[in-house]
């Protein structure tokens, strides 16, 4: 079998403790997480070749390797935010099929809770102010006002309401009861959501993930190490990435995110279609971010995602489509740069193992299909993965 033709499957996933974690560094989460996801697929660390991270020491990942106690010969530091984590699988899964790898291990780990309580850090208003964002940070251009702005974009263009984005929060929080990992499970409404304080209107408190502290890895290797692992293979089928831009005026349609190009090219690439997705794990660090996303993996059509995500269509009990079935970055975790969590997550279902959440195909099955995508920035960047078992 030629290198180029090799498959590539997941063989290790697994979170570190997440929640609340006032005494851990983030190297001890990135050091949990991967010993945890080794332990998972129960291959020993020798036979990883291949590393990937981002967002933690001067030299990433040089410093997480040597803290691991690896010596890879291939390497990935790509750092493109919250998609961060479906770009380095793409990338892993491409050199695992072309034969320059054959065990690559992705970890992240984060205190961005902890820091902020202990004075470490303060809240992310900005990425900064160099460069091309020197021309929108002086205005008060924040991070969340940038989200806050394409979401009204999307309700002025399509008559979005506000209340179909609070469902999104909704049904989130509906799919977190069901998750004992989850750090708030505790059900709201729609009233709830609306009722909440304003932070960058049209976005009140619960439009906006959770922070909290975390970690988690995965393990990717080629099928000759399949039948070494204790786990069932979820294989890599197809994956997609896109950039669209750093400043807001460089982005052409606020209503169309970098996911309509990155799930185009995963679905494409993976010879199926979103009818044929059994569940979706999609990046929401705001409500609007999930609804922009499945219209634009082509879940519905442009401009008809508020009435797509209305009606319960997301939940994990008798959704159509269930989406974000740990409770996502609104209500399970959020440690930062969220992207490794629904590949993790999206593992766990195809294999049955989410207790609880187990998503059921249409015949009751376990699912065979599944998409992760990840958004990064403001809507800059995206990465998709399409995963499936069998």
């Amino acid at each position: 079998m030629s290198h180029g033709s090799r498959r590539v499957a997941v063989v290790g996933a697994a979170l570190a403790d997440c929640g609340r974690l006032d005494d851990a560094t983030p190297y001890a989460l990135h050091a949990q997480a991967a010993r945890r996801a080794l332990a998972d697929a129960g291959l020993d660390r020798a036979r990883v070749d291949g590393f990937a991270s981002a967002g933690l020491g001067t030299l990433a990942p040089v410093e997480v390797a040597e803290y691991l106690g690896l010596r890879p010969t291939w390497v990935d530091s790509t750092s493109v935010g919250g998609a961060t984590w479906e770009v380095m699988a793409a990338h892993a899964a491409d050199a695992i099929a072309a034969g320059h790898a054959r065990a690559v291990l992705l970890v992240y780990g984060s205190t961005a809770r902890a820091d902020i309580k202990a004075g470490r850090r303060t809240g992310t208003l900005s990425f900064g102010a160099r460069g091309p964002l020197q021309f929108e940070a002086p205005y008060g251009h924040t991070l969340i006002a940038k989200y806050a702005m394409a979401a009204r974009r999307h309700m002025i263009e399509y008559g979005t309401t506000i209340e179909q984005l609070a469902e999104v929060a909704v049904q989130a929080r509906a799919n977190a009861a069901l998750n004992p990992e989850a750090l708030f499970r505790d059900p709201v409404t729609v009233d709830d959501v609306l009722s909440g304080p304003l932070i960058a209107d049209p976005f009140t408190r619960l439009h906006c993930c959770l922070r909290s502290d975390g970690g988690a890895a995965v393990l990717l290797a080629a099928e000759e190490y399949v039948r070494d692992c204790r786990t069932a293979p979820v294989w890599v089928l197809g994956t997609g990435e896109h950039v669209s831009h750093a400043s807001m005026s460089e982005w052409p349609d606020f209503t169309l995110s970098p996911a309509a190009v990155s799930g185009r090219l995963a679905f494409g690439r993976a010879g199926v279609a979103p009818a044929e997705i059994d569940f979706a794990e999609v990046y929401d660090a705001f409500t609007y971010m999930t609804l922009v996303t499945l219209e634009d993996l082509g879940f519905c059509a442009k401009g008809e995602g508020g009435a797509f995500v209305a009606g319960g269509r997301l939940r994990v009990r008798g959704g159509e489509l269930p989406v974000n079935t740990d409770g996502g970055g609104l209500a399970a975790q959020h440690p930062g740069m969220r992207g490794l969590f629904l590949l993790v997550e999206a593992v766990r279902q195809l294999r049955g193992e989410a207790g609880e959440r187990q998503v059921r195909a249409r015949d009751g099955a376990l699912p065979r299909l599944g998409v992760a995508s990840g958004t990064g920035g403001w809507f800059c960047s995206s990465g998709t993965v399409v995963l499936g078992r069998g």
